[in-house]
């Protein structure tokens, strides 16, 4: 990729973050919305923390720019990626937690259950877990309830029983197992853990751009092999990074004897796993053209980065 759209991926990147972090911030406002009673001050402070001020925002760029791949933009696509990093970040809080991978660090700075305590960080979790589904079926999302109804839907089958959280059962099964899972048993539990909020990132705007059934299928295989990728990539970063960069505690995977590709294959393996990957997102994308750009630079993106 060259230069000039190294730099306007960065750019636009950073633009999307920084539109994002203020929508959450005032989302997640004191005001009360209407039907609730009041918001807690300390639960609020917590959800906060627990969102604003850090991360990549990749998820929510994600739906952002497949959106724009059809012309979408505007306050959809930002609520609908607002709503993903909110169920994002309730995960992390909720994986950060003593009974799961029991972490001090995130980001940088003090997990949310350090910061305050472990039953509020949960309930933070469980608020932000939910208040995302409010988003998504506000009409402020979209104007025709399918949308929102279809946005809804696929939020909530990769985000629990057979996404996301099914991922962390298995993941956290897998520490205590007596034999150590296969291939497929790691690529199902990290398509589950991992994959399914980033596919559904793009799932997401192809969805409030109601595209072809062709396209937006296009657009899912990209993000399954997105998914793939980023995690591979995680895996390695946990093996090969330290802490001060990575913002949380390296090596902690061995450290849990957690199923990972880098366990399993080896690093160079796991390395040459993660291109082929990227090289299949991108190739994905093919019939978009020169307009999916963007896209493809945000899967090379997920192979480089360093944190």
């Amino acid at each position: 990729m060259n230069a000039v759209i190294g730099a306007d991926f960065s750019q636009r990147l950073e633009e999307a973050a920084a539109a994002v972090e203020s929508t959450l911030d005032q989302l997640l406002g004191a005001t009360t919305l209407e039907g609730e009673i009041a918001r807690p001050q300390r639960l609020l402070a917590a959800m906060r923390y627990a969102t604003l001020g850090g991360g990549k925002r990749l998820r929510p760029f994600l739906v952002i720019e497949s959106a724009r791949l059809f012309g979408v933009t505007g306050a959809g696509p930002l609520r609908a990626g607002c709503a993903l990093e909110m169920v994002h970040c309730y995960s992390l809080a909720h994986d950060d937690l003593p009974a799961m991978d029991d972490d001090d660090l995130r980001r940088g700075r003090p997990t949310t259950h350090k910061a305050f305590d472990e039953a509020t960080a949960i309930l933070a979790g469980d608020g932000l877990l939910t208040y995302a589904f409010d988003v998504l079926a506000d009409p402020a999302t979209h104007a025709d309830p399918r949308v929102r109804a279809e946005l809804t839907l696929k939020l909530a089958r990769a985000a629990g029983l057979g996404g996301m959280v099914g991922g962390q059962a298995l993941d956290l099964a897998a520490e205590t197992a007596q034999t150590a899972l296969d291939q497929p048993e790691i690529l199902t539990l990290q398509a589950m853990k991992t994959g399914a909020l980033l596919r559904f990132a793009v799932d997401a705007g192809a969805i409030l751009a109601q595209a072809h059934p062709e396209q937006a299928r296009a657009l899912s295989r990209y993000g399954a092999a997105l998914g793939a990728a980023f995690q591979v990539a995680d895996d390695i970063l946990d093996a090969e990074g330290d802490t001060a960069a990575l913002g949380k505690r390296a090596g902690k995977d061995a450290e849990r004897g957690k199923a990972t590709l880098v366990s399993l294959l080896g690093l160079e393996s796991a390395k040459a796993r993660r291109d082929a990957l990227v090289d299949e997102a991108v190739s994905a994308l093919a019939g978009f053209g020169a307009a999916a750009a963007t896209l493809a630079e945000a899967a090379r993106f997920v192979a480089r980065r360093n944190s």
